[in-house]
């Protein structure tokens, strides 16, 4: 069974549905959408739009109106649906939902952003620190994991257009990159760099500035990674900047099952 696993930031989901997302998602066709920063409450979502493609749909929004938010269609119903990671201010704003199939789990997780000043930045490192806790407790009950989403972390240089003049910034500091060595080297994959290697140049995020997008000055900060278990099973991996919804683009994974 071949199964496409498609994670994309839509920077707002109802501003992306007014930009033809029900389109592009009918041209992909994955049979499994993980979004981030949803920015909507579930009974502000158009449901009925994604249940006509045949997705179930799964939200966990925020408490704060407008903000955050991840959600997950699949057209696999699933066994079980987790909504949170057990952390009280993360939970609040929307930041982890997994859905449990037969043979794998998929997760969808919206990173904070540090960009703000030292408060998010330190609320952010928090974040890391539990979610490595968080998902290698999963581990021992459930193997084979697929964590999608906006990791707000470029790994290598090869991930961001500028290295040199974003050494400082957030999304590439050292102590963060650090922390994304940790979380492969704890038992995960980055599936697009490992069908990948050596591709340079391919992001999936640009800043509204200075024509970023235009000019492909971008950062590479939305993953999807896998538990090593399921190697052999990654088949292909791209990141889809053609089609513009938000700041984000989408990408994808085919896994054989």
């Amino acid at each position: 069974m071949m199964m496409k696993v498609l994670t994309y930031n839509v920077n707002g989901i109802r501003a992306a549905l007014n930009k033809d997302l029900v389109g592009f998602l009918k041209r992909e066709n994955p049979d499994i959408v993980c979004f981030q920063e949803l920015k909507a409450l579930p009974e502000q979502i158009d449901e009925p739009l994604f249940a006509e493609m045949g997705y179930h749909c799964y939200w966990f929004s925020a408490q704060k109106k407008g903000y955050s938010g991840v959600g997950i269609l699949t057209k696999l119903k699933p066994l079980h649906a987790e909504y949170g990671c057990g952390h009280t201010l993360f939970d609040d704003e929307g930041r982890v939902l997994r859905l449990d199939f037969e043979g794998f789990s998929v997760i969808s997780a919206y990173f904070p952003s540090g960009t703000t000043g030292d408060i998010r930045q330190n609320i952010k490192y928090t974040f890391l620190e539990y979610f490595l806790e968080h998902v290698e407790q999963l581990q021992k009950t459930l193997p084979n994991l697929i964590i999608c989403g906006d990791y707000n972390i470029c790994h290598e240089s090869i991930d961001i257009h500028d290295p040199k003049g974003n050494k400082d910034s957030s999304g590439f500091l050292p102590e963060e990159r650090a922390w994304m060595t940790t979380f492969f080297d704890s038992g995960f994959i980055d599936t697009f760099r490992y069908l990948n290697p050596g591709v340079a140049h391919q992001y999936t995020w640009w800043s509204f500035r200075a024509n970023a997008r235009q000019n492909n000055k971008g950062w590479r900060i939305d993953y999807i990674s896998a538990s090593k278990p399921l190697q052999n099973n990654i088949k292909e991996a791209k990141i889809l900047p053609g089609d513009i919804q938000s700041d984000h683009c989408a990408s994808y994974t085919v896994f054989d099952f």
